[in-house]
């Protein structure tokens, strides 16, 4: 599998100007390139030769652009074949049904990486203190080729590196991807697992997680700092527009962002392989994300929580590790009762599940979880008890049944003080 760990880059001054010279100069060819390649009629052949036409004519360019022959030629070459890659994206999301239009030059904060391929770069990760080391690149410009690298964790296994990206966040920091290709471990046979090696997740309201084995993961608390980033952006919205005061402060608004993000992701990232590497197979039910957004009900805190970019990760992570990872529908997960299936719709705010039908009690996000994990070892085709979560509820009688003196007999129940209700409990009663 292809794996792309991303490192802090720590480069002086001279570097950063080097860097960032070689990466406008970039952005300019992939402009000039975009403009040659929309000249050229579709029927001249397919995007790849009609992208390779234009890369081709990168030698000629260099008689008269001589700021060309100061960057590598596979940077070069790159920035070109982006245009298909960009293409190929676009094509992506219109068949997801997204209103998509065609590509645009790029302005200087649009196009923030270059990118090394097979050659042109050394890392060497014995120079410097424990923990940093040197990526040497080729033909940047000036004596800045050895810029300090902090290698916070060891590359996995490989045999060589593929291709090395440098990319200038908006706060200003550089970073560092390396593009390697490692064994892709392989997945335990479906008829080996055991429902005891397996979880299932539910991504709750109140808490990020809830799993069937009863643990429940609070979100993380960046309420710290979002009050800070409120106080900031205030303080930009004072600044004259571009100016250096308003650059200055818009590089605080922009590293609170940043971090953040990372708080966010580096909190995705170890749950996901804590689960990944504990489990089998985890089972997280699949949620319309954007349907979700799209209601009124604290939007904000929704799309926060980011549970569909936890997914992503999950699946990252389950390839990894060698887990298999499933996603099931989460309709009926919070309303089934996970012992004898029967549908009991509750308002959000009834937070414990007290089924009807068999009086079976727990916590409605538990409840879920344990939904989530036999519905999912039945995609999954993994065989499990009878007394786990069931699958189906239905009438079986209309007199109640030889059990009916400890079980309401129904197909679907609706809670006492629910919002489905047609009419008033009382009357009701």
């Amino acid at each position: 599998m292809n794996y792309s760990p991303r490192f802090r880059l720590l480069p002086t001054e001279e570097q950063r100007e080097a860097m960032d010279w070689q990466r406008n100069t970039v952005r300019q060819l992939y402009n000039h390139a975009l403009n040659e390649f929309n000249d050229i009629p579709e029927d001249a052949g397919t995007l790849r030769q009609r992208v390779w036409m234009v890369r081709d004519t990168i030698p000629e360019l260099k008689d008269w652009w001589s700021d060309l022959r100061q960057v590598y030629s596979t940077v070069l070459q790159k920035s070109v074949e982006r245009i298909r890659d960009n293409i190929q994206n676009l094509g992506k999301l219109k068949a997801n049904g997204y209103d998509v239009g065609s590509l645009n030059w790029k302005k200087p904060r649009e196009f923030r990486s270059f990118t090394y391929r097979q050659s042109g770069f050394e890392l060497d990760k014995k120079s410097g203190p424990n923990g940093r080391g040197v990526l040497t690149l080729t033909k940047l410009k000036g004596d800045t080729r050895e810029i300090p690298i902090r290698l916070h964790r060891d590359l996995p296994d490989h045999d060589s590196i593929k291709e090395v990206t440098l990319k200038k966040e908006a706060s200003g920091a550089w970073y560092v991807s390396f593009c390697i290709e490692t064994e892709t471990p392989e997945k335990p046979a479906v008829e080996n697992i055991k429902p005891a090696d397996t979880v299932g997740l539910d991504l709750g309201v109140l808490n990020f997680i809830h799993d069937s084995e009863g643990r429940s993961i609070g979100k993380l608390d960046l309420a710290d700092e979002r009050r800070r980033l409120e106080r900031e952006q205030r303080s930009l919205s004072r600044k004259t527009y571009q100016s250096n005061n308003w650059e200055k402060q818009r590089r605080h608004v922009a590293n609170i962002h940043v971090r953040m993000s990372n708080k966010k992701h580096d909190y995705k990232h170890k749950l996901a392989h804590a689960y990944t590497t504990q489990y089998d197979a985890v089972l997280v039910e699949n949620l319309n994300i954007k349907g979700m957004l799209e209601s009124p009900e604290n939007a904000r805190n929704k799309a926060e929580v980011g549970w569909r970019d936890f997914i992503t990760i999950l699946e990252h992570h389950g390839d990894k590790n060698g887990c298999h990872v499933v996603q099931v529908s989460s309709r009926g997960t919070t309303t089934e009762c996970a012992s004898c299936g029967v549908e009991t719709q509750k308002p959000l705010w009834v937070r414990e599940h007290s089924c009807p039908s068999c009086g079976f009690e727990l916590d409605r996000d538990w409840n879920a979880a344990l939904n989530v994990l036999s519905w999912g070892l039945d995609k999954l085709g993994v065989v499990h008890s009878e007394d786990m979560p069931v699958e189906t509820a239905t009438a079986v009688s209309t007199d109640g049944g030889e059990h009916s003196s400890f079980v309401v007999d129904a197909s679907r129940v609706v809670e006492a003080g629910s919002s489905a209700l047609k009419e008033a409990a009382s009357a009701a009663e």
